[in-house]
């Protein structure tokens, strides 16, 4: 069955970015942001812009319903998937396919736990430097989506293969990964160091290009994420590192990830999604994460200035 129908929650970077690409590819038609009423409010209003030209979204409310979603697509926050959660009730079918593109290891258990973890097919964004500031969106780089199954039944694979034809139709960068899961712990790793080593020095992706402390200070936060990864049966290891750092390398300079951005607007931060898990599973495994200890309390310290 092909997917025509593209719903998405969440009017994020992420959100703009791959829910841009696919309204142009697909058309208006095709391609919705799922919203309630205060929020299409704020949206019409507000007139988002992506690299200069203004956003035409097709927005529905959250109440609509007899229109499931053949593929649904949050990308949301962390703080806000719970409610993005019940924001989709309305489109998920027995058919419905969902993806995740938001940061951490645990968004596809909590949507699972909902809506069945046999509706999902896992996903990493990764390469991108999109940046959102107020009604400004700009990017440079579109990245890629890492997609794969946990489960390698004949159903799952018919299912990420619906996934595949979209993507190749459409012309949007993805690669199959034979193991998701490793996958999903390596672009944790990166978010550990990236996003909080930039947001503790309030800077961009050139602040952590050149050598000096705050690139060692990243590469250290995303070191003590390897042992952890193992001791959870994933085989993350220092090449893996290395891939990562050189993929930083290539984003952008003046460009900044998501955790930056929310400590320039004074937004709470997902600190505990990146450190706080790191210092969680530590504690689990009997390994020091003192790397990551300071970064949580410098970055909580930050908070409290907002």
């Amino acid at each position: 069955m092909e997917i025509n129908r593209v719903s998405i929650v969440g009017m994020g970077a992420l959100g703009i970015l791959f829910g841009g690409f696919l309204t142009d590819k697909m058309g208006k038609e095709k391609v919705e942001f799922i919203v309630n009423k205060d929020r299409m409010k704020k949206f019409k209003d507000l007139g988002l812009t992506s690299n200069g030209k203004l956003c035409d979204f097709n927005l529905v409310d959250e109440e609509e319903q007899g229109k499931p979603a053949d593929l649904l697509i949050f990308t949301v926050k962390a703080g806000d998937l719970d409610s993005a959660i019940d924001s989709a009730r309305n489109k998920v079918s027995d058919n419905t396919i969902i993806m995740s593109l938001l940061n951490g290891i645990t968004s596809e258990e909590i949507i699972g736990e909902r809506y069945g973890k046999d509706k999902l097919v896992y996903s990493v964004a990764q390469g991108m430097d999109a940046t959102k500031v107020g009604n400004k969106f700009t990017y440079s780089n579109l990245g890629q989506l890492c997609i794969g199954i946990m489960d390698k039944s004949g159903t799952m694979k018919e299912k990420l293969n619906r996934v595949k034809e979209l993507f190749d139709k459409n012309g949007l960068p993805y690669t199959i990964e034979v193991d998701i899961k490793h996958r999903l712990w390596s672009k944790f790793m990166l978010n550990v160091g990236v996003n909080q080593v930039v947001m503790i020095y309030e800077g961009t992706y050139g602040t952590i290009h050149q050598p000096g402390e705050a690139r060692e200070l990243m590469i250290a936060a995303m070191r003590e994420v390897i042992p952890l990864a193992n001791a959870e049966n994933v085989g993350v290891t220092e090449k893996d590192l290395e891939d990562y750092v050189a993929l930083v390398d290539t984003l952008d300079p003046k460009g900044m990830p998501s955790m930056r951005q929310d400590g320039l607007a004074g937004r709470k931060t997902e600190v505990e999604l990146f450190s706080g898990t790191v210092l969680k599973l530590g504690k689990k495994h009997g390994i020091p994460t003192p790397v990551n200890q300071k970064i949580y309390d410098r970055v909580r310290e930050m908070e409290k200035e907002y």
